[in-house]
């Protein structure tokens, strides 16, 4: 937390895209942001956002070579708050498989990404999502509509949560059948679309979310 108490949230720099608009984003919600790949402010910071843009080959890959992949599996082992985007959303599974060629992903859920079953692809616009009553993440935006552009997407969410553990939260959207368009899970959140090309929406939903830091 910064000495005005405002939460520190660190963008992820590791050579993926978007990431200006990201900043501009978390900042009119009310953040103190650092764009940086420096590891050690990475994990001291109260949140993280990962962003994503491209391939899921590619920005697997430019994740491990810039140990990015270390520093969210260290902040969820100390149950520190990360937030996924896009592609940024779609490393956190198991494997992604585009055009034939299945990468291995990072494996905090299972299941694979692959390509949206429907007539037209990519998925572009503004799309409506189905948020459990209960979900942090958008309080007060269950009639909001978020901004899309993806291709490939997890179509299934398999993740059995047994004990004390708290059920994970999956929100679900429709482009042809219908995809995984958000998950809150403990510390690791993520969304499948664009919060920072969203509008009022998007704001308001990184606001619900640094309001969790």
């Amino acid at each position: 937390m910064s000495v005005s108490g405002t939460p520190d949230v660190v963008v992820l720099d590791y050579g993926s895209g978007n990431v200006h608009s990201a900043v501009k984003a978390l900042e009119a919600a009310g953040a103190n942001v650092e764009l940086t790949g420096n590891r050690k402010r990475a994990l001291e910071a109260d949140g993280l956002l990962v962003p994503g843009v491209g391939a899921f080959a590619a920005v697997i890959d430019a994740l491990r070579s810039s140990h990015g992949d270390e520093v969210i599996d260290r902040r969820l082992a100390g149950g520190r708050p990360v937030l996924g985007i896009c592609v940024g959303m779609q490393v956190l599974f198991e494997r992604g498989v585009e055009h034939g060629v299945e990468t291995e992903g990072l494996g905090e859920w299972p299941g694979t990404v692959d390509l949206l079953q429907a007539d037209v692809v990519p998925h572009m616009g503004w799309n409506t999502v189905q948020a459990p009553e209960t979900s942090r993440l958008f309080a007060g935006l269950h009639d909001e509509r978020f901004y899309f552009v993806h291709s490939y997407a997890a179509q299934d969410w398999t993740l059995e949560v047994t004990g004390p553990f708290p059920k994970p939260h999956v929100t679900w959207a429709e482009h042809g059948s219908p995809f995984i368009a958000a998950v809150e899970n403990g510390p690791l959140s993520a969304t499948q679309f664009h919060p920072e090309k969203s509008g009022s929406a998007g704001i308001q939903l990184l606001r619900n979310w640094i309001g969790t830091l």
